[in-house]
């Protein structure tokens, strides 16, 4: 049974167009191009699906100094209006694709929804720069936002910004200014991949288990162990002292049992967590939270998780 086949019913039907969509301006088979050719075709797409920013967002971009070089940033903030809190953003792409073009949008929409300041942070990219630099460049922006700012930090990533997000969180936990809430969207958090989601959504639509190695192997260094908790936060060994979180990850998409799995690590921890799997949706479906009603709600969603969080506030039972 084709993908397609399997899938046909099972996704929102609204989906379809998206996918296509995104097939037809980044096809399955370009993961076997180089990666600077990837990367251009993925920043066409990107242009071509962004939809523009709200009224009343001011944007500017910045350089935070790191050692030996700068990390761009861009910071988005709604005018006339004091925010209670930044969030501090971290784009997916497999820690090859995107930047800060490639999420403006999406960054924009948060900004204006929360009325909090959003940090967009533009992290080197593998395989120029493999693991920890990703990270690093992650620990080095939650430095400079801690100190830049009075602002409460939530921390909020979507695919490998998520496993960023988490991994930061995990790391700064007992740091004076040490987030107040994280928001992971579809994360890759290095879970057991012979189990859950991992085996029955194994070639979804948009990303399969195919694609998660090969990203995998671009970000790890020689030697990388698999349980080091800053390349897979699933592995560390302490879920104790970790900000309040919310993870939302899609039915069909290998990575949903990631977030099952970190939710419930952190409970058992004695931590506030919850995790919600959007039904019949796939994994990137930010994009399509325009043209399909379902992704559009899940957005909602993230919106009210992070503005809650700003708030000091747990809705979620």
């Amino acid at each position: 049974m084709t993908g397609r086949e399997k899938y046909e019913t099972r996704l929102d039907p609204a989906l379809w167009a998206y996918i296509d969509s995104v097939n037809a301006w980044y096809p399955p088979e370009i993961i076997g191009l180089p990666i600077d050719k990837q990367r251009a075709v993925y920043d066409r797409m990107c242009r071509a699906f962004h939809k523009g920013r709200p009224a009343g967002v001011k944007v500017s971009d910045g350089l935070v100094a790191a050692s030996g070089h700068g990390i761009p940033i861009r910071h988005y903030q709604l005018t006339g209006k004091a925010a209670r809190a930044m969030v501090l953003y971290f784009h997916g792409g497999g820690f090859i694709l995107g930047g800060l073009d490639s999420h403006d949008d999406i960054c924009a929409e948060i900004c204006a929804g929360s009325g909090f300041d959003v940090v967009s942070v533009d992290y080197r990219l593998s395989p120029e720069h493999v693991h920890p630099a990703a990270f690093d460049d992650a620990m080095a922006a939650f430095a400079w936002a801690a100190a830049a700012s009075d602002l409460p930090l939530i921390l909020c990533g979507e695919s490998a910004g998520g496993n960023l997000a988490a991994a930061v969180a995990q790391a700064t936990r007992k740091h004076a200014s040490a987030a107040i809430g994280q928001v992971l969207i579809y994360p890759g958090l290095g879970g057991d991949e012979g189990t859950g989601s991992y085996v029955e959504h194994a070639e979804a639509p948009l990303l399969s288990v195919g694609d998660i190695a090969f990203y995998r192997d671009v970000r790890a260094a020689k030697r990388q162990s698999p349980d080091d908790p800053t390349f897979s936060p699933l592995r560390d060994s302490d879920f104790s002292g970790l900000p309040p979180t919310v993870i939302i990850s899609a039915e069909c998409d290998p990575l949903s049992s990631d977030g099952e799995a970190y939710r419930d690590r952190i409970v058992a921890a004695g931590g506030k967590a919850w995790w919600h799997e959007e039904s019949r949706l796939v994994h990137s479906f930010l994009r399509a939270r325009t043209t399909v009603p379902a992704a559009a709600e899940a957005f909602t969603r993230i919106i009210a998780a992070i503005a809650a969080m700003g708030r000091g506030e747990w809705p979620y039972l």
